[in-house]
């Protein structure tokens, strides 16, 4: 499995572009927003991969950070949603939105995404907030962190849309642990909890 491509740029469309590394030249199927991201024609770049293996078919889907990456997977995993469907999304929400629309529940904000209708919105909050709760049931801490975590309704749900995004608990209380929490909101502790993960 390839977990990433380092090399040159050598081409760009509106669905792939192509990288060439160690001479040969990679195809990569990008979301329009990602494949944007890269830069000039020429220029050394990195992306994450997903490479997919089927019957008729075997591609590379590439991403700019491992955030987008663990959405597309997490998307994969929704009954009736397709690569295509799931690159679409990318290209239209931001991974923190995304994590934020589906531990609220917002449908309104994921029916925004062309192709996703509110069938398909219920559906992909459903399962993965199910899949969130069976893997928090077994992670469980004593420390200080956990009982502040614990009074805090924002915090508790911003450590949700992280997890929906593929990040450790306990990972998570601890960069929550060094983070200035007063007076934010849940998208705004999202984002500084996603930047400080980015780092780690």
């Amino acid at each position: 499995m390839l977990a990433y491509i380092k090399g040159t740029l050598s081409l760009t469309t509106n669905e792939y572009a192509v990288i060439e590394a160690g001479g040969l030249g990679y195809k990569v199927f990008m979301p329009e927003t990602a494949i944007e991201k890269l830069g000039k024609i020429g220029s050394q770049v990195k992306v994450h991969t997903y490479y997919r293996v089927r019957e008729d078919d075997i591609s590379i889907f590439g991403f700019n950070t491992l955030e987008e990456l663990r959405m597309f997977e997490l998307l994969l995993s929704v009954s009736g949603v397709g690569a295509k469907t799931a690159v679409v999304i990318i290209s239209t929400i931001e991974p923190s939105d995304f994590a934020l629309a589906v531990i609220s529940e917002d449908i309104s904000e994921l029916v925004k995404i062309p192709g996703i209708g509110k069938k398909s919105a219920q559906r992909i909050v459903l399962e993965l907030k199910d899949k969130l709760k069976k893997e928090a049931i077994s992670i469980e801490t004593n420390d200080k962190v956990n009982t502040k975590v614990q009074s805090n309704k924002y915090l508790e749900e911003a450590m949700s849309a992280l997890q929906v995004l593929g990040y450790n608990k306990k990972e998570i209380e601890k960069v929550f642990e060094k983070i200035n929490k007063d007076g934010l909101g849940i998208e705004d502790l999202i984002k500084q909890g996603l930047a400080a993960l980015s780092k780690a």
